[in-house]
This record gives C-alpha cells, structure tokens and sequence, in this order.
C-alpha cells in the first residue's frame, strides 16, 4: 500500500495542531494543570484527547506542519487552548483570592501552608477556598463541560482560521477583569460581618482605652471571624455557580463569534 505524500502531511498535521490546541488546554485548566497530577498522567490525557479528536478535524490542504506556516498555526492553537483553560481557571483564582481577602480582614494573613494545587504557599483559607471551587466544578462537570467546549471549538475555530477574533479577545481580556470582582462578590458576605466585628473592637478600644488591643482585640476578632466563616461558607457554592456559568458563556461567546 502506497500513501500519498499529501496525506500523510495532512495527517500529520491533523495529529500535531490538535495535540497543540489540547495540550495548551491541559496546561492552563484548572484540575489538569495541578502539579499533584503526574506528568505523564497530563501527557497521556493529552494524547488520548488528540486521537478522539483528530479524525474530526478539518485542517488546511497542501500545508506542511513543520514549514513556517504550518509552525505559525502550531503556535495559534497553543494559544487557543490556553485561553479556554485560562477562562475556567479564571474561576478558581477567584475563589483563593476571595479566601485570601477573607484571611486579610480575620488576621490570618500569616497562616500559610502549600497549596497542592499550585505548588505554592498560600494563607490557609485561601487555599480553602480554592478547593471548595474546585470541588465544586467536579461535582457539576465543568471540566467534562469544558472538554465539550474543546470539541466545539474546532468546528467553530477551525485549524487554520486564525486565533479569537479583536471582539473576542478584548471579551476574554474583560473576562480576566473579573478576576477581581467575582473574588469580591465571593467573599464579600465574610467581609461584610467582618468589617462589623472590626467596627466594634474598634469602639470598644475607644471607650475603654485602658484595654490591651493586642490581648483583646485579635482573639476575638479571629474568634468570630471562625463563627463568621461557619455561617458564610454556605454562600460560596452559588456564587462560585454564578461565576463558573459566567465563564462558560464568556467562552461560548467567544467561539461564536468568529460565525
């Protein structure tokens, strides 16, 4: 049996561009890319991946994968990857910035331990937060979702299209904003009863100065920053919802809009 040297380029480079688009994915999503899972682990996933996905992708005809064209688009579907796993990854560092918010106003800024995710040390409620979020978009299939949104993508964006187009991508770039604001709205009901703790410490020190702050003060704001915990961790799952909702639309957005 003969093949033709046009074929075999093309299924090469069928092979190589969707490897590239899936590997940047598995790099920058949250759950892949943590250093707890083995890199050979990250590896096979990613292969396993490209031989489900690359019989149904469509590539251009007559482009050599190693020429400079064919490297060009290697380096567009890296990126393609990497943005749809930096929009869901986007959610879980919210979460821990929103603990670390939380650990600022409770004095427990200096707790810190490794985070198993990132391999760095984080205060310990962030670290908290950041595994409830991610606890949270297993149980509701987010990472299944986001392979879906993988599979779309190279029907909506085929191989060879070009990267997100100027609206999608100062979309996604808005999206990266929301970093901040959806790290507020996570933790700002912790924030809230706390700056009431904080208020009445305050006063307290005021209208009797002979008070020691530092013996008084910080127990007790730790003490009810805990009670406060307790009573505010059952709104983080619907506001990490709203966010993961969020992100997956962004996204959808963004892949629509090259139509």
């Amino acid at each position: 049996m003969t093949v033709e040297l046009a074929n075999l380029q093309a299924w090469v480079g069928a092979a190589l561009w969707t490897l590239a688009r899936v590997s940047g994915l598995v790099l920058a999503a949250p759950v892949f890319s943590a250093v707890t899972v083995p890199r050979m682990v990250r590896g096979g996933l990613a292969v396993l991946l490209t031989v489900v996905l690359a019989p149904t992708v469509a590539v251009p005809a007559g482009l050599a994968p190693l020429s400079a064209p064919g490297l060009a688009i290697l380096a567009q579907q890296l990126l393609i990857g990497a943005a749809m796993g930096f929009v869901l990854r986007l959610v879980v560092e919210a979460a821990s910035f929103g603990g670390q918010l939380v650990a600022f106003a409770m004095g427990l800024s200096y707790g810190e331990v490794v985070d198993p995710l990132k391999g760095v040390t984080t205060p310990v409620l962030s670290q908290l937060y950041s595994l409830l979020a991610t606890l949270l978009l297993l149980a509701t299939n987010a990472h299944l979702r986001l392979l879906d949104a993988l599979g779309r993508s190279f029907h909506e964006l085929p191989v060879g299209a070009g990267v997100f187009s100027s609206a999608s991508s100062w979309a996604l770039l808005l999206w990266a904003g929301r970093l901040f604001s959806g790290a507020l709205t996570l933790a700002l009901p912790a924030l809230a009863a706390l700056l009431v703790v904080n208020v009445g410490v305050a006063v307290t020190s005021r209208a009797a100065p002979a008070l020691n702050l530092f013996a008084i003060g910080f127990p007790a704001i730790l003490l009810l920053g805990l009670v406060v915990l307790w009573f505010t961790l059952g709104s983080l799952p619907g506001a990490a919802g709203r966010l993961l909702d969020d992100a997956f639309n962004a996204l959808s957005g963004a892949l629509a809009s090259r139509h």
